[in-house]
């Protein structure tokens, strides 16, 4: 028998077999559609599911590093100042924002300055090392205090001589042990009539001197993106360190004096509350809410500050 003629056993095996009939093809691309569907939208479940929960979580570190940054900046402040000379470090108490005279350097004379010569400018020697702080120099126009010893028989009259840095030159300080660098500084002091004299001894050999900034916490309305942020201000430059915001009531604060009243004299806040609304950067899904809306989560907490309560008067 010829190969592919009738009766070909390999040919008729081939005919004999039986393929898929149309409505099995549709039957099975059905089955092939609802896993699919099924299997898709669980994948999209997870995925909101891990974006939401990556927003709480970045919700909840913003608004606990605004109760962390704020504090210690606020704990080192001095909202009294010399007495009757209303000059502490708080200034500018709005409920959204607050000016305070930031610490950023505390170095420390090997010198006692000479004195004695009026209300003029004073010359101040101040170690190289150690210096702690932000920063590790000194700038013509930097502000500092440096502490007013007085009359070293009595606390009555401790407190900090303000001045502007006019002029810094490299130096030594004397040691028993060797020359060691320093720092010469000419201070337009600020003497406060009354309470700090220019005499001979008034500060003395180790005093600390403390270079600050002027800064202002609060409230900024981004330009860019239209969002509320925690900001710092120093010079007229913002920059934000939290956010966003939950909006124009994101951040508040509260000034109590040492009996916890509310007050509006910066040189009676013992306490000051800060209270930060923050939100997510995107609308979520939520338990018991339809739809996606923002999440919306807050801190209180009260800072009291270290260097409120002066010594007037002192045993």
């Amino acid at each position: 028998m010829a190969p592919r003629q009738h009766g070909d056993l390999h040919l008729m095996s081939h005919l004999a077999r039986r393929g898929f009939t149309m409505i099995e093809l549709l039957i099975a691309l059905v089955i092939l559609g609802i896993v699919s569907a099924a299997l898709y939208k669980v994948l999209v479940t997870n995925q909101r599911t891990y974006l939401a929960q990556t927003q709480r979580i970045d919700l909840q570190q913003n608004i606990r590093a605004a109760v962390t940054i704020l504090p210690a900046e606020l704990r080192e402040i001095n909202a009294v100042g010399t007495a009757g000379a209303n000059n502490g470090d708080l200034s500018g108490m709005l409920t959204s924002s607050l000016t305070i005279r930031a610490p950023r350097q505390l170095g420390f004379l090997c010198l006692a300055p000479p004195l004695g010569g009026g209300i003029g400018q004073i010359t101040l020697t101040v170690r190289q090392q150690p210096m702690f702080g932000s920063r590790q120099t000194f700038a013509q126009g930097d502000s500092l205090l440096v502490f007013y010893e007085g009359d070293p028989g009595t606390r009555n009259d401790d407190s900090w001589l303000r001045g502007e840095v006019k002029n810094v030159v490299a130096g030594v300080c004397p040691d028993a042990n060797g020359n060691h660098p320093a720092w010469v500084l000419t201070l337009g002091a600020q003497w406060i009539a009354g309470s700090q004299f220019n005499v001979a001894g008034a500060i003395t050999s180790g005093s600390p001197v403390r270079g600050f900034t002027n800064t202002t916490y609060g409230l900024w309305q981004s330009p860019t993106d239209n969002e509320y942020y925690l900001a710092q201000t120093v010079n007229g430059g913002a920059q934000p360190l939290v956010g966003p915001l939950s909006g124009s009531n994101g951040l508040t604060f509260n000034y109590y004096d040492a009996n916890g009243v509310v007050t509006a004299d910066s040189s009676q806040v013992a306490q000051i509350e800060i209270r930060v609304r923050g939100r997510t950067q995107s609308k979520i899904s939520q338990p018991g809410t339809p739809g996606v809306t923002y999440k919306i989560d807050s801190v209180v907490t009260r800072v009291a500050i270290r260097g409120n309560t002066r010594c007037n008067p002192c045993q």
